[in-house]
């Protein structure tokens, strides 16, 4: 899981825009912002550089997910 869609919506960021900064399709990173996918690590390392966060910041710690 990650929180990469908590974080566009806080900078006030549109997924287009950072499929653009990534080289990606749009249908990629909304997979990622909706949780269909999961980025590999070098990727997610490279949305967090675009956004401006740690990467740990785009991550869920499985400790606080319920299920």
């Amino acid at each position: 899981m990650n929180r990469i869609k908590e974080v566009l919506e806080e900078k006030g960021i549109k997924q287009k825009w950072l499929a653009e900064k990534l080289g990606k399709s749009y249908n990629m990173v909304n997979s990622y912002v909706q949780n269909r996918k999961q980025p590999r690590l070098e990727v997610l390392y490279k949305i967090a550089k675009i956004l401006q966060v740690n990467a740990k910041d785009l991550l869920i710690d499985s400790e606080n997910i319920k299920g």
